[in-house]
């Protein structure tokens, strides 16, 4: 680990953090001198990355959780002030695609469950942990979106609707954030070679595409105390070619 890395002293709470751009993004702030606090549902997945982590040095804190259960999410929070004070760094990753089928189709049990991961979840991580990051000095939220906010793929409903819901959500609160040492943005990774892509994409070739390492450096500048933007989406593959 870099001795005097990026995020030096950080404390970092990432979701979605036992497997791809999660895993990815942890590990990158860990070797970076965030403590990375890592939560998913999987503690196997878990486990894993905290083991790679720790194999360079870095470290991090297991919170096996499941997102969709708000009171745990507000349970974390006391637990992660009564240790740690504050967090520094929210990185809202975990998602699900859902099913991919025409609007009339989706059973409403499945729209209810993307729904609850990728916007409830997310909504409730802000209001549990919005007091958190404002005793930090330098507050700053990362929240993972994806190109079919835009409501231009057919099929991709659920997910399409979630994000879309996800970045005004998110833009509505860096609004209510002007003047406070917080920074709330989103994150837009594109196509990656992840597990969700494959089951986006079972005939594509991952080898084509960017894997979650490469993606995960665009989350370090987005987080650090000198950035300044509030309320945009980064499109990963532009930030880090530049």
């Amino acid at each position: 680990m870099t001795k005097s890395g990026r995020l030096e002293g950080r404390i970092a709470l990432i979701t979605g953090a036992s497997r791809g751009i999660g895993a990815a993004v942890a590990r990158f702030m860990a070797r970076e001198g965030a403590h990375v606090i890592a939560t998913a549902r999987t503690q196997g997945g878990l486990e894993e990355m905290d083991d790679s982590i720790r194999a360079f040095g870095g470290s991090a804190t297991l919170f096996p959780a499941d997102l969709t259960d708000g009171d745990v999410i507000d349970q974390m929070a006391v637990a992660i002030h009564e240790r740690f004070g504050r967090i520094d760094i929210l990185v809202g990753n975990a998602g699900i695609l859902g099913p991919l089928s025409p609007m009339s189709h989706i059973d409403p049990s499945a729209w209810d469950e993307v729904m609850a991961i990728n916007l409830t979840a997310n909504w409730r991580l802000v209001r549990a942990f919005d007091p958190l990051l404002r005793l930090s000095d330098a507050g700053r939220a990362i929240f993972v979106t994806s190109g079919a906010a835009d409501g231009q793929h057919a099929y991709w409903g659920a997910y399409a609707a979630s994000k879309g819901a996800l970045e005004i959500m998110v833009k509505t609160w860096a609004q209510e954030l002007e003047n406070t040492n917080i920074l709330a943005n989103l994150l837009n990774p594109g196509g990656t070679a992840t597990r969700m892509r494959a089951e986006a994409f079972p005939g594509e070739d991952p080898a084509s595409l960017p894997t979650a390492d490469a993606i995960a450096e665009a989350f370090i500048p987005m987080a650090m105390e000198n950035y300044d933007k509030n309320g945009v989406v980064v499109n990963a593959r532009e930030a880090i070619q530049k």
